[in-house]
């Protein structure tokens, strides 16, 4: 059962492992949440992707940038965060478990 504004998809990283990680590539099912731009660009508030185990916080945004496009837009802007703590985006090696949070959290411009 999925609950109302949220989807399931199966992300492009979900094939298998290589022979080459031994088995890093195992895929767990996290949790992408999105905020303000974000959720506008994506046009849903949240989601689960199936992503590799072991990847880079670079190479994590780069799947869900292949799910959903048009974030790239905002890539410079982005605030990052995976189980609630920010994330700069480069080679940072993640290793997530299952119904991890993972938050794309574009700038609040205040006043």
């Amino acid at each position: 059962r999925r609950s109302p504004g949220r989807r399931r998809r199966r992300g492009p990283a979900a094939e298998g492992s290589s022979a080459r990680d031994g088995g890093s590539m195992r895929c767990q099912q996290v949790s992408v949440l999105y905020f303000a731009k974000s959720a506008e660009l994506a046009g849903l508030r949240c989601e689960t992707l199936s992503v590799p185990r072991e990847i880079t916080s670079l190479q994590l945004w780069e799947e869900i940038v292949k799910v959903h496009p048009r974030l790239a837009a905002i890539r410079d802007q982005v605030v990052f965060a995976v189980r609630q703590e920010y994330v700069l985006l480069g080679d940072q090696l993640l290793v997530l478990q299952p119904g991890d949070e993972v938050a794309i959290i574009p700038p609040i411009s205040g006043g």
